[in-house]
């Protein structure tokens, strides 16, 4: 009986925050646990990594090589190793490709800095890799030169061939002025009036293979600049159809272009023809010599694993003396204004055409289409069948249509023959993460509680403490429980949710062959916008206010001879609301203003509702770089600047008066400590942490990130609501009463913590320079001791 009559409830206090402390940690290490088991438990891939090598990747069952590399494992060279030709120097120069000398035009020569001599590392009708002779160019001729020489391209059609190719070598060095007088050159050499000879018009077929390495934005403005003047692209496009025709039976195979005329004029037939011209899939993404198949007298598509691509022309009269094929390896001399690619995924372009007329109505195509792209990222959303419009100079769905999709092709069939496409959208799988963890959801709802505690606790007893501290630790705590709120409820998208099919082609309605925008879908969910801006404002203003709070501390405790400035409370409200609020406004109109209408996950993520990680040019241009870490950044330093001042020389500073009170005042500092750790949000430096690369080490500061900021709410609520008197006293008279309503012995304090109390009394009393400090660091005053001790007294007595 006596131990019940010595209940104190401090006691019961420090029971609960250990026990809350505990299942925390608990919580913490159990899922710490299953995730290693996890981990552990994760099957191997039945492919190790190291499969292919030098520099191969796996994909679809097969090694992908780079181009010097070719076989099973990318490990057969497919190359020439680096050689020597008379004063120039070659390094590795890949199969089927041109080489550049290291050396180089001199500074003073009109062709400064591009390479003097190229090298043909040739591929044998047998399969052997030979080196070609060099070709050596002149310094003093550039591309524009070359442009003029055109009228002589009837008697100099090798030379002129020959120096276009040798300065498009270097596809780091093209230029759109150099690709426009390029496009314009070869163009001319492919034109049947200007009567090049065979070797130059295969040399020029090279020409246009490299042209195709160049980069987008360069032939965008190439693009822009000619259609000022003439449309070169459509130009050259035009004569080298005509010059498909022409090969008789043979082909042209480079890089990015393969060439195949097929000769219908031995056959004498009346009868009507059918040719179907298939793309075989190899082990790089270059096109090889013998990639490409042309099969006669056949009635239908036949593709299988290796299929790339395939087209099949079919001819309805006898008029019909060859036909020929193009394939492209991209689209950049098909520049379109309707479609817009952001991806990099590569749109092949097939050509078909007869020697009589290229729109011939009496032709028909069937072409089928292997899409190459990431399938682990992105899923086929929807396709267009499509054909370049001359007239438009931009594609055009007239007389085309689907026919209908598999998991691995898609099909179309056009009733004319020109350069045909088919235009896709992907849609990007986003792998959404898990709903929160046991761990952050008991954290944040410990922390909601007790910041709704403390809220009200503040409130309803501002006029009984009296202290200055109240406007500024109700604001923090007001945006910290709206962002748990909303990171509770918000930070999942509901697109998770949404349920989709393993290939959207299914569903993909095959009798509308509508033209597509672009090659990639955003799924939009403006209420994730929505909440990913509420969240990114209310953290921006929890971490302000965690500033501000520092900063009325600097000026209470460390210049205490000056007081604060005038209107200072409401100076700090507008800092505290309102420079968040430009910070997200001007982000947001920056983002809209570059972006446009697709603005939205350059702003967030899809996965969770925050802000996005990488932007356009990567984390440099990211959202969450300059409009939260760098604020954030700043605030913490500021903050801990003045965290080490306030702990340096106000809480543990040396007073030798201290004698009989050691661990009271030691107990009393740690508090004190913690209280403005938590207020000024210093364990968010554990964030920076988790960008260690070893994964063992950022699990272990993951965890210990959750742990002290989900729990903030709760260790606000110990450190400034259950630690002052005036809560204890009320939660006291709670106790008691509901004690003797129940009949139970009444609670009475015991005389132990009446000594302690009185010691901590006078105490303050003798050192009143240290109790105003530790008066401004927790919301208890002396005033207040004294009268919880008279009243104890006063229940003894009774």
């Amino acid at each position: 009986m006596a131990s019940c009559r010595a209940f104190d409830l401090r006691v019961l206090v420090a029971v609960v925050c250990g026990l809350l402390t505990a299942i925390v940690l608990g919580l913490s290490i159990w899922t710490t646990v299953i995730k290693i088991q996890k981990e552990l438990s994760t099957s191997s891939p039945s492919i190790p990594v190291e499969f292919c090598r030098n520099g191969g990747t796996w994909e679809k069952g097969r090694c992908i090589c780079p181009d010097l590399w070719k076989g099973w494992r990318c490990t057969i060279a497919n190359f020439c190793e680096k050689s020597t030709y008379e004063s120039f120097t070659f390094d590795r120069i890949s199969a089927g490709k041109y080489g550049s000398s290291q050396q180089r035009c001199d500074k003073d020569t009109l062709n400064a800095g591009n390479p003097i001599a190229t090298r043909l590392c040739n591929i044998t009708t047998d399969g052997e890799i030979v080196l070609q002779n060099a070709t050596i160019g002149n310094c003093n001729e550039t591309l524009e030169t070359l442009e003029k020489q055109i009228v002589n391209i009837s008697t100099q059609s090798l030379n002129i061939s020959a120096e276009a190719q040798i300065l498009t070598s270097d596809v780091d060095r093209i230029t759109p002025e150099g690709i426009i007088s390029a496009t314009r050159v070869v163009g001319q050499i492919f034109n049947p009036t200007r009567n090049a000879v065979y070797e130059a018009k295969v040399i020029a077929v090279t020409t246009v293979s490299q042209l195709l390495d160049a980069g987008d934005d360069v032939f965008q403005k190439a693009a822009a600049a000619a259609t000022h003047n003439d449309d070169t692209f459509a130009t050259l496009v035009e004569q080298m159809e005509i010059y498909s025709t022409s090969l008789g039976n043979m082909s042209v195979v480079e890089p990015n272009v393969a060439v195949q005329s097929v000769d219908f004029s031995s056959e004498g037939t009346m009868q009507s023809t059918n040719v179907r011209f298939s793309v075989k899939r190899g082990t790089s993404d270059s096109l090889i010599s013998g990639s490409t198949v042309v099969d006669r007298d056949v009635n239908d598509l036949n593709p299988d694993g290796e299929t790339e691509l395939q087209i099949l022309l079919s001819t309805a009269n006898s008029d019909t003396k060859a036909c020929g094929f193009i394939v492209y390896q991209n689209n950049k001399l098909f520049q379109s204004k309707t479609f817009k690619a952001k991806s990099d995924f590569s749109q092949k372009i097939i050509s078909s055409s007869t020697v009589k007329n290229k729109l011939d109505q009496e032709a028909s195509v069937d072409i089928v289409f292997n899409p190459k792209y990431d399938r682990k990222e992105f899923q086929l959303h929807s396709y267009a069948c499509v054909y370049w419009n001359v007239l438009t100079k931009d594609w055009d769905t007239h007389g085309c249509h689907k026919n209908k999709s598999t998991d691995e092709f898609v099909y179309c069939h056009c009733n004319h023959t020109t350069n045909f496409a088919v235009l896709m959208s992907f849609e990007k799988i986003y792998k959404y993460p898990e709903p929160l963890s046991t761990l952050s959801s008991v954290g944040c709802a410990l922390s909601i509680t007790g910041l709704v505690l403390t809220i009200v606790f503040q409130i309803v007893t501002r006029n009984v403490r009296k202290t200055s501290v109240t406007w500024v630790l109700v604001s923090l705590c007001a945006s910290m429980l709206i962002f748990n709120l909303l990171f509770v409820f918000g930070i999942e998208n509901s697109n998770k949710n949404v349920k989709k099919s393993d290939s959207d082609t299914s569903k993909t309605d095959s009798d509308r062959n509508e033209m597509l925008m672009q090659d990639t879908v955003d799924v939009w969910n403006p209420a994730c916008t929505a909440v990913a801006a509420l969240l990114h404002y209310f953290l921006l203003v929890t971490f302000t206010w965690t500033a501000l709070s520092a900063a009325q501390l600097y000026f209470l405790l460390i210049r205490t001879m000056k007081p604060l400035p005038q209107h200072f409370i409401l100076f700090i409200s507008l800092i505290g609301w309102g420079v968040p609020a430009v910070v997200v406004v001007v982000t947001v109109g920056i983002i809209f203003s570059q972006s446009g209408s697709q603005w939205e996950l350059d702003y967030r993520q899809e996965e969770i509702c925050w802000l996005a990680v990488s932007g356009n040019n990567g984390l440099i241009s990211s959202p969450l770089l300059w409009s939260f870490m760098i604020p954030i950044t700043i605030i913490l330093i500021n903050n801990i600047v003045i965290f080490i001042i306030i702990v340096v020389k106000v809480i543990w500073k040396t007073n030798q008066n201290l004698t009989s009170t050691k661990k009271v005042s030691f107990l009393k500092k740690i508090l004190s400590t913690l209280s403005i750790t938590v207020v000024f949000g210093v364990t968010w430096i554990l964030a920076y942490f988790m960008l260690i690369g070893n994964d063992n080490v950022r699990l272990i500061f993951n965890y210990m990130f959750c742990l002290f900021n989900t729990t903030q709410g709760l260790q606000i609520f110990i450190l400034y609501t259950v630690k002052t008197k005036i809560f204890q006293s009320e939660a006291s008279k709670v106790l008691k009463s509901l004690s003797q309503s129940t009949g139970r012995v009444k609670v009475l304090p015991s005389v132990t913590v009446l000594r302690l109390r009185v010691r901590m009394y006078n105490m303050l009393r003798s050192f009143p320079a240290l109790s105003g400090h530790f008066r401004l660091l927790e919301p208890s005053v002396v005033v207040e001791e004294t009268t919880l001790w008279e009243r104890d007294q006063e229940d003894t007595s009774i």
